[in-house]
């Protein structure tokens, strides 16, 4: 087997907390290599700061924190909101979206500062080692990839607050003992996962919750709101036009306010086995409800179909960390020819939890009122649909004939 050769420089996907502080101070330790960090604003709702306050701290000459909410959102939200992807049936995709942007941004800042090799936080058992390292490599298969996790002996919160208290790490007094569960944020969505919410048998504690008010507490009234779109990206909320992570903060202030987008999953990781979950989405769950809106009077019913026969492929190669494949930029290809036509305003109504879709308009409509009216109207020969059953019943009436011949009643 060949011997890795000696790695000089690592861009680490930094947070600033615990895990990740550990990380920075054990690469510099078991490497002798300098770190680069980038820490990302992708909407979760921290102060970024304190993260270059222990960068420097650290040693870290190199510190990359960077905003890239509107990015995220344009780049890789959107073009999921336009496949309608869904994985399992239920999941809107929040952690595995995040993932792809964070391994093209350590890849970049790799040849920028000419390191040889990048590292994350993500842990052995969890989806998100394949998310990173998948897009690691289809962008620059030279690079190294580094995981903490699968190398070091740390495996406990104890160990870490040890090592982080023997090397002068600072531990607020919160993370001290175990974490009731653990949490990832973006402007997306929130997951929280393990600890007491490993038993899929009891239901989750309010206190999980960050973002949405139990449905039963939100208001006794219904909230109306408009979502314009153009060519199948949302671009403006009730007449006023947004940038998108504008747009996505508003629907979160919406959602959140009105119990809108909780969902308590058993999901099926890649790695083989199940976890649960509880996740947070409550601006993309009014999105991915406006969209399929405006799609039922713009898009064709034969492009309507295929998409959602592509949707579930789409949804597992997001799932699965292949953002970057072949086959998904070949799916998009597909995805974003069938949204030309998709222009127009979505009104929707949320309470209580629920949000529905109450009208739909656009220039460039294919509903036909004069088609469907039960109305005497000249449009249309109702006697024209004696012959389309008569073609399609064509095949039925024989097979039915068939089983009379052969005796079979069945």
């Amino acid at each position: 087997m060949k011997t890795p050769s000696k790695v000089k420089k690592i861009v680490l996907a930094y947070s600033g907390g615990l895990d990740t502080s550990v990380i920075l101070k054990w690469l510099q330790d078991q490497y002798d290599a300098e770190v680069v960090t980038f820490t990302a604003d992708l909407g979760q709702g921290e102060e970024l700061e304190p993260a270059r306050r222990k960068a420097k701290a650290a040693g870290v000459s190199e510190i990359f924190i960077e905003d890239v909410r509107e990015e995220f959102v344009r780049d890789f939200v959107f073009p999921m909101v336009r496949a309608n992807a869904v994985y399992e049936g239920l999941y809107l995709l929040g952690t595995s979206i995040a993932r792809p942007l964070i391994s093209k941004r350590l890849v970049e800042i790799a040849h920028e500062t000419g390191a040889d090799a990048v590292a994350h936080g993500a842990t052995g058992k969890g989806n998100d080692q394949v998310r990173f390292e998948l897009g690691v490599y289809a962008l620059d298969p030279d690079l190294r990839v580094i995981a903490p996790w699968r190398e070091w002996d740390l495996n406990s919160r104890t160990k870490l607050i040890a090592y982080a208290e023997e090397h002068g790490i600072e531990v607020a007094k919160d993370k001290r003992g175990e974490a009731p569960f653990s949490v990832d944020a973006n402007l997306w969505h929130t997951s929280s996962e393990g600890k007491m919410l490993e038993d899929p048998a009891e239901e989750a504690s309010e206190l999980v919750y960050q973002r949405t008010v139990r449905p039963e507490d939100a208001p006794d009234i219904a909230e109306y709101v408009t979502i314009t779109f153009k060519r199948g990206d949302a671009c403006a909320i009730d007449g006023k036009a947004m940038s998108p992570a504008t747009l996505l903060t508003r629907l979160n202030e919406l959602g959140g306010r009105n119990g809108i987008g909780r969902l308590d999953l058993v999901e099926n990781r890649f790695v083989g086995m199940k976890s649960r979950g509880i996740y947070e989405t409550p601006g993309g769950t009014i999105l991915m409800a406006a969209h399929r809106g405006i799609e039922q009077i713009t898009l064709d019913r034969g492009a309507a179909h295929l998409k959602d026969e592509l949707m579930p492929r789409y949804a597992k190669l997001l799932y699965e960390g292949f953002w970057f494949s072949p086959e998904r930029e070949m799916l998009q290809a597909s995805i974003d020819t069938s949204q030309e036509y998709v222009t127009g305003d979505v009104r929707l109504k949320l309470y209580k939890g629920s949000v529905n879709v109450v009208g739909r308009s656009s220039d460039h409509s294919l509903y036909s009122q004069a088609h469907v009216t039960f109305e005497e109207d000249d449009v249309y020969d109702q006697k024209d649909a004696a012959g389309f059953i008569r073609l399609n019943a064509l095949r039925l009436q024989l097979l039915a004939r068939r089983k009379r011949r052969l005796g079979r009643n069945d």
